[in-house]
């Protein structure tokens, strides 16, 4: 006697019910989008950073590694989901809190010096571009010799692009103020000052400058002593 096998029927259909309640789900779910419309994207505000004890028990006394997730919050802000923000609407106010805030975590990065002296001072707004400039000068005599470089280009920021050759010159005294005696620093940021001035045509503190230089024995190329020692002599010709 030979038996026959049956295949399972695997194409059996759901039941009317299941089917009902599948399709009934499906078009609440249909109207609920419909009544809900197409979602508007909206801004969130960075706000103000944590406390610095805050911050070093969140990072279990290791904040160096949270400083550099606080750098990528920060610079991702302004692209949020939906939108991206011009610089020019962040609250600058508060952009300054979480840059001293990341720099305080980690005193030796760089990247809240950078983005404040090169990438906020891109909006041409001169009470925004004061802000981050400020700051810079602020924290550049804490660690001259790691922070010369972002102190030199807020003189170039402040003369080029906030049209401001007397902020200028100041940022540039100071730059030149905290590199004495710092050979590391290039030659030509710790003369800045007195180029900006002969150019504001202060030719009598360009003269002292100078010459205070020259007689310092700080200039060792020949070719740069030649070049310093020229100008001055064109100075005391005018």
């Amino acid at each position: 006697m030979r038996f026959k096998l049956r295949r399972p029927n695997t194409t059996r259909r759901a039941p009317t019910r299941v089917v009902a309640v599948f399709a009934l789900l499906l078009a609440g779910q249909v109207a609920l989008a419909l009544w809900r419309g197409v979602p508007e994207a909206g801004a969130q505000p960075l706000g103000r950073p944590p406390s610095i004890t805050a911050s070093r028990l969140a990072s279990l006394d290791d904040p160096v590694p949270l400083a550099k997730m606080l750098d990528l919050y920060l610079q991702a802000h302004d692209v949020q989901p939906g939108l991206s923000l011009p610089w020019r609407e962040l609250d600058y106010g508060q952009v300054v809190g979480w840059l001293e805030h990341i720099l305080q975590l980690d005193p030796q990065g760089q990247y809240p010096l950078l983005a404040a002296a090169r990438l906020y001072t891109q909006v041409p707004d001169p009470q925004r571009q004061r802000l981050m400039t400020d700051f810079v000068a602020a924290q550049y005599p804490q660690d001259p010799l790691q922070r010369w470089r972002w102190m030199a280009h807020v003189a170039y920021v402040a003369k080029v692009q906030m049209k401001d050759p007397e902020l200028a010159v100041r940022y540039a005294a100071e730059l030149r103020q905290y590199a004495e005696g710092l050979p590391q620093v290039p030659a030509w940021a710790r003369q800045m000052e007195i180029f900006l001035r002969m150019g504001q045509n202060d030719l009598d503190t360009a003269r002292a400058l100078l010459g205070a230089l020259l007689a310092s024995g700080q200039i060792h190329d020949d070719n740069e002593l030649r070049f310093l020692t020229q100008t001055l002599k064109e100075l005391e010709q005018k």
